[in-house]
């Protein structure tokens, strides 16, 4: 079932309980015909009054469950799959605010990365505030990969990276590491 499917089953769901608690608020301050004559028959008021003492805390106790399972409910409808939990949120030149999943931000700077000849594999990790952020790079090259010009792609990369959030780094954190095997 889609996002918008969800939120039309919920809103629906919703608005029948407020029906229902407005009916019940109504028969019970008399303001709908009928309000004299109760609405659960003689068994269950029995049954209420039977339990006097316990039957108000099990009400209560389940209200809470209930509660507590409307919550959880409502987290797992309002959680978008596929979507990364750490954003970047850059106030702009107006009253607005841009605000990009970190995951995006790595992973165009993991693909830059490795368009150097001889990277085998990139890590980025971001950390920080967003004005200056920690950038933690792992760079795994070929045996024989140019370090030199691995050294150089990745700091160009980064400005670009800079460049482009309007921010600098206030750590760069560059681990390079070669591999042992040709064909690996």
């Amino acid at each position: 079932m889609s996002n918008a499917a969800h939120r039309l089953l919920w809103t629906v769901v919703a608005l029948l309980l407020v029906a229902a608690g407005g009916t019940a608020l109504a028969v019970g301050t008399d303001r709908l015909p009928g309000g004299d004559t109760p609405l659960l028959g003689a068994g269950p008021i029995a049954w209420w009054r039977a339990g006097a003492p316990w039957s108000p805390l099990a009400v209560a106790v389940a209200g809470v469950l209930a509660a507590l399972l409307g919550q959880r409910l409502l987290v797992a409808g309002l959680r978008v799959p596929d979507r990364l939990s750490g954003t970047l949120a850059q106030p702009g030149d107006r009253g607005g605010r841009t605000r990009v999943a970190s995951g995006v931000l790595t992973d165009a700077l993991e693909r830059d990365l490795l368009r150097t000849p001889g990277t085998r594999r990139a890590r980025v990790v971001l950390t920080g505030p967003v004005a200056r952020p920690d950038v933690w790079v792992e760079v795994r090259l070929a045996a024989y990969a140019d370090v030199a010009a691995a050294r150089d792609q990745v700091d160009a990369a980064v400005r670009r990276f800079a460049a482009t959030l309007g921010c600098r780094p206030a750590h760069l954190d560059v681990t390079a590491r070669l591999d042992d095997e040709p064909g690996r």
